[in-house]
């Protein structure tokens, strides 16, 4: 059982970070303990990549399983020397790109690197944050930063300090609070170590937007088929899951919209509490549904709002005591494929198909 340790909150503002709450927290880093910071997907609990102790007590403190590798952060691409042994082109042309950004390079790992960090693997995960918050704490500590993000394993990630709190106060030495986090997914997960570039975890940076700086990249076809092992962080497990029963329904609009209210009925018949998580075009027809709850996560023609909203809409049916949540679906191209992919996670892979 992880004892409880006290947690400091400091509240920064996310453009002008206060210096002395960041270098209390790089001191805290650097000095073998855990810090959960902000960065532009979701918030990250962060601790000394280069020391194995360190890393475990993320494990500890999540609850995470001890298979599931941690991707490192940090503060400049000049950072990578001592953590990867191969930089291809592919990986330049990335980091060129996206860095700093939501992306997250799968490399050759160095021997610098505990094997706690890659769950034993001989490869490693590396992303450069696109928040000043993380990029200063980096900084400060002097140190690459291994960070999952900062939430009880298999709950919706945190994209709020507040999540980071309900999550993990008592169990981290310190929290940064910078607000809300601007994408709300986490980090595209890519392998450059094959010839042809394969997406591990859709994320803040799309396919499309990775074709077109490396031509043809794959996906990883765990990602669709559960008989397949899949091979990033945040995929392998049943990850996002909110307490109630949450049910994404797909097929053609009028159908899906039907159904929604068909369960909205007989989970009120039942007693239960409902909530529906739903576009913008479609919620009006959920007024006066009997629905606990309706949260619209944003349009349907710019799934990035949908992105950004899903995490804390999960959460906030967690606060209302929701037990049955009803969820619309969204095309999977674009920043959709991440939201269907979190969606999908944590429903556990249970969809209403329609036809």
């Amino acid at each position: 059982m992880t004892s409880v340790i006290e947690t400091r909150y400091f509240p920064i503002d996310p453009l002008a970070p206060d210096p002395g709450a960041i270098e209390e927290c790089g001191r805290i880093i650097r000095e073998g303990g855990l810090v959960a910071f902000p960065t532009e997907t979701v918030y990250g609990l962060g601790a000394n990549a280069l020391e194995e102790g360190a890393c475990r007590r993320i494990f500890q403190a999540k609850g995470r399983p001890q298979d599931n590798p941690l991707i490192i952060h940090v503060a400049s691409p000049d950072d990578l020397e001592v953590l990867t042994t191969d930089l291809p082109p592919q990986a330049a042309k990335c980091i060129q790109a996206f860095w700093p950004g939501p992306l997250t390079l799968v490399l050759p790992k160095a021997p610098r690197v505990p094997a706690v960090v890659s769950a034993g693997l001989n490869t490693v995960a590396l992303r450069m944050p696109d928040h000043p918050a993380a990029l200063a704490l980096i900084r400060a500590a002097g140190v690459p930063v291994a960070a999952p993000s900062a939430n009880l394993s298999g709950r919706p990630s945190p994209t709020l300090g507040s999540h980071v709190m309900e999550d993990l106060a008592g169990r981290v030495e310190a929290v940064l609070d910078a607000g809300p986090c601007r994408v709300g997914v986490e980090s595209t997960v890519l392998d450059l170590t094959e010839a042809l570039p394969v997406i591990l975890r859709p994320g803040g940076i799309t396919r499309e937007e990775l074709t077109g700086v490396l031509g043809q990249v794959a996906v990883d076809p765990g990602l669709q088929d559960e008989s397949l092992a899949p091979r990033s962080p945040g995929v392998k497990y049943r990850h996002y899951a909110p307490k109630g029963k949450l049910v994404p329904v797909s097929g053609p609009e009028e159908k899906v919209q039907a159904r929604i209210l068909r369960e909205i009925r007989r989970g009120r018949e039942q007693g239960l509490r409902v909530a529906v998580l739903c576009s913008a075009e479609s919620a009006p027809v959920y007024a006066g549904s009997g629905a606990e709850y309706v949260e619209i996560l944003g349009s349907k023609r710019e799934p990035w709002t949908v992105a950004a909203t899903l995490y804390r809409a999960l959460r906030e049916c967690d606060q209302r005591n929701i037990e049955l949540i009803l969820a619309e679906t969204f095309a999977r191209s674009g920043m959709g494929a991440a939201v269907m992919n979190r969606l999908e996670k944590a429903a556990g892979h249970h969809v209403i198909l329609l036809t």
